[in-house]
């Protein structure tokens, strides 16, 4: 099995130890050794919740660079709806439109046209017989990995549609291949200007062993001074934008759900609130619903820690720039009966990945379980991560896979140095 890519990384030099990722991390993830944290990838979900709290700057999202695109001949932007948030006083969408292709792009595909074309698709799908429901959103990679790694029950439930991103790259390249019949496939270089670094991973581990259609994965924050400099200063001969309100309105939470047309949804952002929201549908909660709609960051994909705007400011925004917009430019007959096209749903669902598990033998596994439930009763319980764990129990655990000392936890090293010293 390949190793997974992740795209948080951490810059050593930076990291004092202060141990704020550690007590933030969902997944524990993170432990402080030897001053420093250290990531394991295993648990890591790529949620960038460790880049929102570190003050040191040390946590980094590692994506590629506009230049990493220059390689193709034919290059297309694959802007995510986040970016209409960014910029104030934003008039036109086609004013970003423009600006893209001013800086180098070719050509420019909105994902969140394709994003509208999913929400149709997706109204369809929850009117076939035997859906398992309530159906959850496959649009958050975050999440995706997280029910992957925690939640193995609720596998199933993962609607099997390919995200907006990738119906937008598929889309873009054959109309590329359309209007430039010179061009061969490996010609066309597809561009995904995100809001969040587990797009990047999406694209470098694929999911449920489909491989991604995007070619390179870029911050918004990178792009956004790029556009700053253009944008207003080229007039476009036509209008570029090909999206309406549905599209643009999945940048924030409850985006998606309302394009459902479908009161019994749920949408929640947040990952302490996905966590939740999670264990309760898996514990039977929800009988009643039938979609679900979770996005790790706060506020939705606008809290993205590859956005430039404050998520409360960028919402504000995109009530702006949906105040003019038609309700959708991209429609389906959804009365008719065809089939949803087989080119929007992947193969396979992820595999669990057990984060949790001790050992590979059952009767061990029960006993370090024991012991780790030992150790932790003897451990003050205030989970002060100063041991660098998160909590007593995973410090504990910790000590039982022989990854720490009992001694790392001050309370009772100052216990033992006491007695030491009597």
């Amino acid at each position: 099995m390949d190793e997974y890519q992740h795209s948080v990384f951490l810059r050593k030099e930076k990291c004092t130890g202060c141990t704020l990722c550690v007590k933030h991390c969902p997944t524990e993830a993170i432990r402080i050794r030897d001053g420093h944290a250290v990531i394991n990838s295993q648990r890591c979900i790529d949620c960038g919740q460790c880049i929102r709290v570190c003050q040191q700057k040390a946590k980094k999202a590692n994506c590629d660079s506009l230049e990493s695109i220059q390689k193709f001949k034919w290059k297309i932007a694959l802007p995510a709806p986040t970016i209409y948030s960014q910029f104030d006083n934003l008039d036109d969408i086609d004013q970003i439109l423009q600006g893209l292709l001013d800086i180098g792009f070719d050509d420019v595909y909105e994902v969140a046209s394709a994003a509208e074309l999913v929400s149709a698709y997706t109204r369809k799908y929850l009117r076939i017989e035997g859906v398992v429901k309530p159906a959850i959103s496959s649009a958050c990679p975050v999440v995706s990995r997280l029910i992957s790694l925690r939640f193995p029950s609720l596998i199933g439930n993962i609607i099997p549609m390919l995200p907006p991103m990738e119906i937008a790259a598929v889309n873009a390249k054959r109309e590329a291949l359309l209007k430039k019949p010179d061009l061969k496939e490996e010609d066309i270089g597809v561009c995904f200007i995100s809001p969040c670094p587990a797009k990047a991973s999406y694209v470098n581990n694929g999911f449920g062993g489909y491989k991604s259609a995007v070619d390179s994965v870029v911050s918004i924050s990178e792009v956004y001074f790029k556009l700053l400099d253009v944008m207003g200063k080229t007039t476009p001969e036509t209008q570029l934008s090909k999206t309406g309100m549905i599209g643009v309105s999945w940048a924030e939470s409850g985006g998606e759900s309302t394009a459902i047309f479908n009161e019994r949804y749920l949408a929640a952002d947040g990952i302490e609130n996905v966590i939740s929201v999670l264990d309760k549908i898996e514990n039977g909660s929800f009988p009643s619903l039938e979609f679900i709609e979770l996005n790790a960051c706060p506020g939705g994909c606008v809290g993205g820690v590859m956005a430039v705007e404050n998520p409360f400011i960028a919402k504000a925004r995109l009530q702006a720039v949906r105040r003019y917009l038609p309700v959708s430019q991209n429609f389906i007959k959804e009365n008719q009966k065809e089939n949803i096209p087989d080119e929007f749903f992947f193969e396979g669902k992820p595999d669990y990945q057990p984060i949790s598990r001790l050992s590979e033998n059952l009767a061990e596994s029960m006993r370090m379980l024991s012991e780790i439930q030992r150790i932790k009763e003897e451990l003050p319980g205030i989970d002060c991560a100063s041991c660098g764990a998160p909590t007593c129990r995973a410090f504990a655990e910790d000590i039982v896979k022989g990854e720490a000392n009992e001694c790392d936890c001050i309370i009772k090293y100052r216990e033992a140095l006491n007695k030491y010293i009597k």
